[in-house]
């Protein structure tokens, strides 16, 4: 039975904050430390949203642990330089402030995320956009199977005593969409992010922060 409480989840990169310049020259500077040609660009920004040891293994099929625990820690920190002292490594997405801003004064609404980044990313995101309070649930890569493993969700929906029918999952990648499937949620792709629109799969295709309200609207008075 619901309790009428609402989950909207969201992913990070590529859904809340454009991270695609600081991700593409980390993962250059990882693949330059250990004297190996980098993947092209739409190859990388292909796994974005996967753990970064998935990450790594799609990248270099084949590659040993070893090998894919050396890559992880030079991107770790590849990424780390790339964004020290540079506000702009990874701008929120046009209108993102607002909405969030609009769904946390709503009583029943709860916002999440559900992220590959770590504990440690994700803080330091939330450092530089000030967006801390405003998620009353955190799942990232640190205690969870990687995408689209639905494990995120069905922890947020958990933690927050939400069902299925009233969780959301908005992302940029088939893997969200496929997380949320395996979770019972509903998915929304959304149109500015690393996979193409007409690839994602979800229930929902967002083609603008503006308009997910009404969305959100729709969606729940469909399910009651």
């Amino acid at each position: 039975m619901s309790t009428g409480l609402k989950l909207v989840l969201f992913d990070v990169d590529g859904t809340l904050v454009d991270s695609q310049n600081t991700i593409v020259a980390a993962m250059h500077t990882a693949f330059a430390t250990l004297d190996q040609p980098p993947p092209d660009r739409a190859a990388i920004l292909s796994i974005v949203g996967l753990s970064l040891d998935h990450a790594m293994r799609r990248l270099v099929p084949g590659a040993s642990d070893t090998q894919v625990a050396a890559l992880v820690e030079a991107y770790k920190s590849g990424y780390m330089a790339g964004r020290t002292g540079n506000r702009d490594y990874a701008p929120l997405y046009p209108g993102a402030r607002e909405v969030l801003e609009h769904l946390s004064d709503q009583t029943d609404i709860l916002l999440g995320v559900a992220t590959g980044k770590s504990q440690r990313g994700l803080r330091l995101l939330f450092d530089a956009h000030d967006l801390h309070g405003r998620f009353v649930t955190r799942q990232t890569a640190d205690d969870h199977p990687s995408k689209p493993h639905p494990s995120m969700v069905l922890t947020a929906m958990a933690e927050t005593g939400t069902e299925p029918v009233d969780t959301v999952m908005i992302g940029d990648t088939s893997f969200d969409m496929d997380m949320a499937r395996a979770a019972g949620a509903t998915g929304i792709g959304v149109s500015w992010g690393y996979h193409a629109a007409g690839t994602l799969g979800g229930d929902h295709l967002l083609a603008g922060f503006d308009d997910l309200p009404g969305l959100l609207d729709q969606i729940w008075d469909v399910a009651q």
